[in-house]
């Protein structure tokens, strides 16, 4: 989803500059947060905006669209339907002519049996502890800038995050 939401804000000022190049109306004028923000997230004035920026036949609202389609995917139940849904809406992003619609769809088969893992494992399991464990490594080895040696920045992670094996040294401190 984050893909999809830069790929709407790249084609969203893109094309705001090709409509102020050629002098027409400005449409897409504050309507970064309309377009980027899901529906029930979206105050009157920018429901306003968002309602007014649909009647253009613009790439920008296309786009916003089909970012709204690729949210049935995460309904599917079945690993088969929900790759058949990915499947068809990357041949519809594909067609679209929408370069940045084209390259998360690309992105997405690229990551196609990966995103059927999630179907497969009956939606039960996530990213987060693989994302937090690499959070709290990063911080760790942020946290220890100044060590002398590479050897105790290895080191420091297996005390930050608990009860994981130490590696063996040739040498002991105690």
């Amino acid at each position: 989803m984050a893909r999809l939401n830069k790929a709407i804000g790249k084609g969203r000022a893109q094309e705001a500059g090709e409509l102020k190049a050629r002098g027409l109306e400005p449409a897409l004028t504050h309507s970064r947060w309309c377009l980027l923000k899901g529906p029930p997230n979206l105050t009157v004035r920018r429901v306003a905006r968002l309602a007014e920026a649909v009647h253009y036949n613009l790439r920008t609202v296309r786009a916003y669209l089909m970012r709204g389609e690729f949210q049935c995917f995460w309904r599917h139940v079945s690993p088969a339907w929900a790759g058949r849904f990915l499947d068809q809406w990357c041949a519809r992003a594909t067609r679209s002519r929408i370069e940045p619609m084209k390259d998360v769809a690309r992105t997405l088969r690229g990551q196609r049996e990966l995103l059927l893992n999630w179907f497969r494992a009956k939606k039960e399991f996530s990213a987060a502890l693989d994302e937090g464990m690499n959070n709290k490594a990063k911080l760790t080895a942020r946290k220890a800038y100044g060590f002398r040696s590479f050897t105790m920045l290895q080191v420091a992670p297996y005390h930050t995050l608990g009860e994981l094996p130490e590696p063996e040294f040739t040498h002991e401190f105690f």
